[in-house]
């Protein structure tokens, strides 16, 4: 029905940057708010940043003011752009989107399938 797919992972050095992209394709009405959770070994998933379709923004407090979200509506997709990365930041990184899909109009939360990101010297 709705498929996230994600890009631009990978391994880089504390204080380095990377930018994180996520596209959504399927059967959508609407994207209402879209997103990034990431996940390490052995903890919880949790939110890093959301934005909603009007690009209002929500940040982790671990991240405020080293990440930006941005969205792009008419594509359907959703940036990542992360600068002074730390070791902690490694994790699993996984799109959200919540969608009403056509043509039930039922809304859900989709989920992308993850994309490494590592921290490392």
């Amino acid at each position: 029905q709705v498929q996230l797919v994600e890009s631009g992972g990978g391994l880089v050095q504390p204080g380095g940057s990377l930018r994180l992209s996520c596209a959504a394709s399927g059967s959508i009405f609407s994207i209402y708010v879209m997103g990034w959770y990431r996940q390490a070994p052995g903890k919880q998933r949790e939110l890093v940043a959301s934005i909603t379709g009007s690009s209002s923004t929500n940040y982790a407090d671990s991240v405020k003011g080293r990440v930006t979200i941005s969205r792009d509506n008419a594509k359907n997709s959703v940036n990542l752009q992360m600068n002074s990365l730390k070791p902690e930041d490694t994790a699993v990184y996984y799109c959200h989107a919540n969608v009403k899909i056509i043509p039930t109009m039922r809304r859900g939360d989709y989920w992308g399938q993850g994309t490494q990101v590592t921290v490392s010297s």
